[in-house]
């Protein structure tokens, strides 16, 4: 049975539908940075999305290779996930998506190192003939948190958010959203193939005891 970050990890990919504080230990993705508006056909976000899953897959695939990476135990490939910010933006600004910012991310297992990392960058731009040198292998720890399950459109956050701020506030938190720690989300739904009401996206701020 292939492991699965979702199941085995439930705390961070499957919240409630009401906030909860959580502590996301430091883990290893492949990234790619880029701007724009992400719903832009074949646009910066769009390609982003290809490169991530062409190394992710190829990393997945690798034993059946030649190349052979010390530990590797069969696994599905998470979810994809997102930072996002706008820059000289109290807040997000719904309207205008072509002002987004955005890391999008893959987990890597931990037995995947930056070597391992490389080999699949380039095999991928190999096999697929793409051009995958915009991936980065990114350490991130987000530390204290709070998330909540967020169903149906991405243009209905701001109803969720504002959940999440309520209880930060009745239970002695404040958000601390910085360069440095993003607005966060998790797609647990694929929105190629689901309906913008069914959608499941994981929420999730960092914070700070006030």
């Amino acid at each position: 049975m292939a492991f699965d970050f979702k199941k085995e990890y439930k705390e961070y990919y499957m919240p409630k539908n009401k906030p909860e504080i959580v502590d996301v230990p430091e883990a290893n993705y492949i990234a790619v940075r880029g701007k724009g508006d992400p719903n832009e056909v074949g646009g910066e976000y769009q390609q982003a999305i290809g490169v991530l899953y062409a190394v992710a897959y190829t990393l997945k695939m690798s034993y059946k290779t030649d190349y052979k990476i010390e530990g590797f135990f069969e696994y599905v490939v998470p979810p994809l996930e997102g930072f996002w910010w706008q820059d000289n933006t109290e807040g997000v600004n719904y309207t205008d998506k072509s002002l987004f910012n955005w890391i999008s991310v893959i987990r890597l297992p931990d037995f995947v190192t930056k070597k391992d990392f490389e080999w699949a960058v380039e095999t991928a731009a190999k096999k697929k003939k793409l051009d995958c040198s915009s991936a980065e292998f990114m350490t991130i720890d987000e530390g204290l948190c709070v998330q909540i399950m967020h169903h149906g459109s991405f243009d209905d956050e701001p109803a969720t958010v504002a959940l999440m701020d309520k209880y930060l506030a009745e239970n002695g938190y404040v958000n601390d959203i910085t360069a440095a720690r993003l607005h966060h989300e998790i797609y647990m739904s694929d929105a190629r193939r689901v309906a913008p009401e069914k959608w499941k996206t994981v929420i999730r701020h960092p914070i700070k005891k006030i």
